[in-house]
């Protein structure tokens, strides 16, 4: 009898150890897991906990210009993000420190910069290299010329004779303030290094539409007087190089007087302040060509012309900052003329809040 009861004790004594384990465990399981099996949890193991990113949540702060949104904003999102870059501009705009290299009068110049649809009352600025053309196929689409973008023939674009866009140059001075005061305007901006970069590889390298006088005129004025031994024929045959271009930039006096030699063909090259006058202008919205696709579908809709007319597909990754491209155009080059350069367009970069290029210049 006693050896039974003593059997029933030690029997009793394992199922409370067992209990006891089995509990431990299940603790434990919680723990390093987050949750139990088949609950929901945003935990890590050992981590900080990850949540959702969610778009309806007000955005604070201009997108960078790497910045490729994950998922589609909404209207309202990309809403906030334009006015955010027009408070920058504005309180730019205030700052004396930058005055020199962010105000432009409102002059011809900038006036034939700006192409009219009147019929929906918008004004569009050139800004070239950030994909001015396909933004002019719209206005060309509105203005009744042809019944889709994917119809103009690409000559006809760039031919302001016949592509039947006004600018804003060729109305009396009533007319223009008129619809300064009262039309929806807009133009795009990107990364002004990256920019010089396109501008440089267009005219000077590819020189896709046979436009000799960049390759024939510009260049040669440019190598004789800042390359250093441009008396090499071999080196002055072989063409403008990024470096010469870049200490012509950095050069205000010498550049001022090659500029009048040049005339209108340095549009490519100057800043956003001396072809749009982003100060004196009151803009609707300044698109970035780093966020192009956002910024085209809420001009459109802005414009109220997005049952209209569609702005052309833009190819994956094209308008995607290249830091690592702009890091190999400047190698070589001597800090003191990036220096030079950056000093030039520094009210581009401050205007838009592009960051500055601290990797090149430092």
């Amino acid at each position: 009898m006693r050896h039974h009861w003593l059997l029933l004790g030690a029997c009793g004594w394992v199922l409370l150890i067992l209990m006891f384990v089995s509990k431990f465990i299940g603790f434990r399981a919680v723990d390093d897991y987050g949750g139990r099996v088949g609950g929901q949890s945003w935990t890590v193991q050992g981590t900080k906990v990850v949540r959702p990113i969610l778009f309806s949540k007000p955005v604070q702060t201009v997108p960078k210009p790497s910045d490729q949104p994950s998922a589609v904003p909404t209207v309202t999102d990309w809403q906030l993000v334009v006015e955010s870059r027009l408070e920058l501009l504005s309180n730019v705009c205030k700052n004396s420190s930058f005055t020199n290299t962010t105000h432009a009068a409102i002059s011809k110049f900038v006036l034939d910069r700006i192409f009219v649809c009147d019929k929906h009352k918008i004004l569009f600025c050139q800004t070239p290299k950030v994909g001015n053309t396909q933004w002019k196929k719209v206005l060309i689409v509105l203005n009744g010329a042809f019944p889709t973008v994917e119809e103009i023939p690409e000559n006809l674009v760039h031919d302001h004779e016949k592509n039947g866009l006004p600018r804003l140059s060729s109305l009396a001075p009533q007319e223009i303030t008129h619809r300064l005061n009262t039309y929806f305007k807009f133009f795009i901006v990107r990364d002004p290094f990256e920019r010089l970069i396109s501008a440089f590889k267009d005219k000077f390298v590819k020189n896709p539409r046979f436009e000799p006088w960049y390759k024939h005129d510009i260049a040669p004025a440019i190598i004789r007087k800042y390359r250093k031994i441009h008396r090499n024929g071999e080196l002055a045959a072989s063409g403008l190089h990024f470096e010469d271009f870049v200490r012509y930039l950095g050069d205000a006096e010498g550049r001022q007087r090659m500029d009048r030699q040049f005339g209108e063909h340095v549009i490519h090259w100057l800043t956003y302040a001396e072809l749009c006058a982003p100060c004196e202008i009151h803009y609707s919205a300044v698109g970035h060509h780093e966020t192009l696709e956002q910024d085209a579908a809420h001009i459109l809709k802005a414009t109220g012309i997005d049952g209209t007319v569609s702005y052309p597909a833009i190819p994956p990754g094209i308008t995607r900052y290249n830091r690592t491209k702009v890091e190999q155009y400047f190698a070589g080059i001597s800090r003191r003329d990036i220096r030079r350069l950056y000093a030039r367009y520094q009210g581009d970069f401050q205007l838009f809040g592009y960051p500055s290029p601290d990797f090149l210049l430092d």
